[in-house]
């Protein structure tokens, strides 16, 4: 008998451009685990609504970072892709787990702490809610493992902690039997945390206002070189890994070594004493070689909609049957009528 693979399940939101920092610390690794693991990636476009957006764009976006990561090498034909808005199960055991959830949990989360900060009174509901939202995406479809950087590490344990403290412990009715399966962590390898360039102590982000903070994955040439030119840097000649109070150069050094495909050795000696107008038109060089095949493939799947469209809807009908069963288990611990059936009184 073949030993089913672990599942494992991430996504990104459609807000923005997909940018290094998503490819490198998570979507390139995602392509890895597809030759391990049961493989489950989604655009979480409902999460995207949870701070303002514009509606008209958001179906564009989500078409896009689906295109970009079939463009990366995530395979159709090894992996789930699908739009998380697509499979209703989220929505409605998002809400299952809101009820059971205790609201100081929720205000605790670092990020919203730092998001409501930002927004003050326009802060929303759903902002304080992402993690249940989260937890449901995840424990919807038994996730054995979850990939997470730093800044998701607290909304993982947030998952757990419903699904073991919440849901198992309350409403299993067989204590060896658990309603929801606990994920575990999946730390990612190297490159999991790609830094601003024009901050090397902040994370590349998308919702960074400051567009030259980032390249994007679809940014043509011209506009990659221009952005490594105006990246921050610092007076000292040579580039070295490790110094903290060097952050650009490590940033700018560890990029170089991901996108050229070399180790941290060899990079590290190439760079050791080269000045920063040397270096800057190597890695400019090496991030617009490292592009290029992904924004050609990527070209080929906008090109043919029916196709991207049918990835989608293959992926779609996989996730539901799979969220499906689970949330009808949680539907039936918890005590619902269930659908088509009378009741027996």
């Amino acid at each position: 008998m073949t030993q089913q693979q672990p599942r494992v399940l991430s996504g990104v939101q459609p807000t923005g451009a997909l940018h290094l920092g998503n490819w490198l610390g998570a979507i390139r690794n995602w392509v890895d685990l597809q030759d391990s693991h049961d493989t489950f990636f989604c655009v979480v476009d409902l999460h995207a609504i949870t701070v303002p957006h514009d509606p008209d764009r958001l179906a564009e976006d989500t078409l896009s970072t689906a295109a970009l990561y079939l463009a990366c090498g995530i395979d159709p034909a090894r992996s789930t892709v699908f739009v998380q808005s697509q499979v209703p199960a989220h929505s409605e055991l998002c809400w299952l787990l809101n009820c059971v959830t205790p609201l100081n949990w929720l205000e605790r989360m670092i990020q919203f702490k730092e998001k409501a900060l930002k927004q003050g009174d326009a802060v929303s509901t759903g902002l304080l809610d992402y993690p249940v939202l989260m937890a449901a995406d995840i424990l919807l479809y038994d996730a054995d493992r979850v990939p997470v950087g730093d800044d998701q590490k607290q909304h993982l344990e947030l998952a757990r902690d419903i699904a073991q403290q919440r849901i198992n412990a309350r409403f299993a009715p067989n204590p060896d039997q658990p309603l929801l399966k606990v994920p575990e962590p999946l730390i990612l390898k190297e490159g999991a945390r790609v830094m601003s360039l024009t901050d090397g102590r902040a994370k590349m982000s998308k919702s960074d206002p400051n567009e030259g903070s980032r390249i994007s994955l679809l940014d043509p040439p011209e506009l990659i070189t221009r952005k490594i030119k105006r990246a921050k840097t610092d007076p000292v000649l040579g580039l070295e890994f490790g110094n903290p109070e060097r952050p650009e150069a490590d940033n700018l050094l560890s990029l170089y070594a991901l996108l050229s495909g070399r180790s941290r050795e060899a990079v590290a000696v190439e760079c050791a004493a080269m000045g920063w107008g040397q270096f800057k038109p190597l890695l400019a060089e090496a991030a617009v070689e490292a592009l290029r095949p992904l924004q050609a493939s990527y070209a080929e799947w906008r090109r043919d909609p029916a196709t991207l469209e049918a990835v989608l809807e293959q992926g779609r009908q996989r996730a539901q049957d799979v969220a499906g069963v689970t949330l009808a288990r949680v539907r039936q611990a918890l005590g619902f009528l269930a659908p088509g059936r009378p009741d027996q009184g």
